[in-house]
């Protein structure tokens, strides 16, 4: 159906001693990408952004597991990634976010225009309440806003 597109900066912090983007760094600019494309907040743009965050919020979501699968290194880059994101799987309280890590759109091979992801990953959710700390179901609302944005998973290898 439809994804999200988050641009998401590679930060010196990313970078591992060989100059390319360290392997554990993945992880935050998944949520970073995450955070940009579900949560509410001042510079919300992206219409997935549905869920309230901070201390206020009657809802939470922790991760249930995380899968990453690297195709090739990233280097420092000075434009931002490009972070697709969609939803796989919704459960009644819990939902699959899958995602490409995209060259910068102005970078890729300039004769192919080659924009191979650098890695495909996975992340389970599970939104919970707040108080409590149980499970909840993913609100209608927010279900049916979701529902615009899943596509097919990506294809791991092996």
């Amino acid at each position: 159906m439809s994804r999200v597109s988050v641009d998401v900066p590679v930060r010196w912090s990313d970078l591992d001693a060989y100059g390319h983007v360290n392997n554990a760094a993945f992880l935050t600019l998944l949520e970073e990408a995450r955070i940009s494309a579900f949560w509410v907040g001042p510079d919300a743009v992206h219409p997935t952004a549905v869920l309230q965050s901070g201390p206020e919020a009657l809802q939470h979501t922790v991760i249930a597991a995380q899968r990453i699968e690297y195709r090739r290194e990233i280097p420092h880059l000075r434009e931002p990634l490009e972070v697709s994101l969609w939803i796989a799987r919704m459960g009644g309280a819990s939902l699959e976010v899958h995602y490409e890590v995209l060259p910068p759109r102005a970078v890729g091979d300039a004769d192919t225009g080659d924009r191979a992801p650098y890695a495909i990953a996975a992340t389970t959710l599970v939104l919970v309440d707040a108080a409590t700390g149980a499970p909840t179901r993913i609100p209608p609302a927010v279900r049916e806003v979701w529902q615009r944005y899943t596509d097919e998973p990506v294809a791991f290898r092996g």
